[in-house]
């Protein structure tokens, strides 16, 4: 096997069986820039191909899960604007689909494409002190990277409207009931737990593991398919130069500073 890849924003370790992938810009509540993008997506390629590691373990370093998209990444021009709001969706199919079981261990913010990126792993684990919110209706974009068909795969269609429409904050326990979480824990407890999970899943023979969830997926991707998902960038950029959006997006971003 090649040597663990290099990377910036992420953070990427093997221990046996599991491995950590890491959200790594704590100063900024771990934003999804492209960089950001593509290394998760390096990563998931280069685990698709560790015959060892069988499961992933999925967090962010500091005070939070994900911040969601780093928007400033869209001002550039051009086939480049168009390739940086479509790695969004790369990233997720990168996690979703590789062979290892992604276990998402939350705790603090987990907005807009963080959530995503947390839909798109097979299994959820909060912490109590975790919070949720998808705010890009209230930016003017609406939710792209296939996050609207993974929401109603695991939500159901009209939770998924609800809280995409309203961009409203909902907690763990809501996010357990409507079954996006797997569990919900004391804070202090949300690494133990999240190993624990890990390691009763790494202990099983891995054929099966892997069976269960391609067969899991390919009965979901019938109904819950994300391969519309490639239009969700043009999506994007429509919505990022319509007038009233930008106006709302205006308006929600300086609430934000206020």
């Amino acid at each position: 096997m090649s040597r663990t890849p290099a990377l910036e924003t992420v953070v990427l370790s093997t221990s046996g069986a599991t491995a950590t992938l890491s959200l790594n810009r704590p100063d900024k509540l771990n934003p999804l820039s492209p960089m950001t993008l593509q290394e998760i997506t390096i990563a998931c390629e280069w685990l698709d191909n560790n015959d060892d590691v069988k499961v992933v373990i999925v967090n962010g370093v500091g005070r939070s899960f994900c911040a969601g998209a780093d928007l400033t990444a869209f001002r550039q021009g051009g086939m480049a604007r168009r390739e940086a709001a479509d790695w969004g969706r790369k990233m997720a199919g990168a996690l979703e689909g590789m062979r290892p079981i992604a276990v998402a261990s939350i705790h603090g913010w987990c907005i807009g494409g963080g959530l995503v990126l947390a839909a798109a792993c097979d299994l959820r684990v909060a912490s109590e002190n975790a919070r949720f919110s998808i705010p890009e209706v209230d930016l003017g974009i609406g939710l792209a990277w296939g996050g609207i068909p993974r929401l109603i795969r695991e939500i159901g269609p009209a939770m998924t409207k609800e809280l995409v429409l309203t961009c409203r904050e909902f907690s763990p326990q809501e996010a357990k009931a409507v079954g996006f979480l797997n569990r919900v824990v004391p804070e202090i407890a949300l690494e133990e737990e999240t190993e624990q999970l890990a390691s009763t899943i790494a202990k099983k023979a891995g054929f099966p593991i892997t069976a269960t969830k391609r067969n899991v997926n390919a009965i979901t991707s019938q109904v819950f398919g994300t391969d519309h998902a490639w239009s969700d960038a043009d999506i994007v950029l429509t919505a990022l130069a319509d007038p009233e959006c930008q106006a709302a997006r205006d308006r929600y971003l300086t609430e934000r500073r206020k």
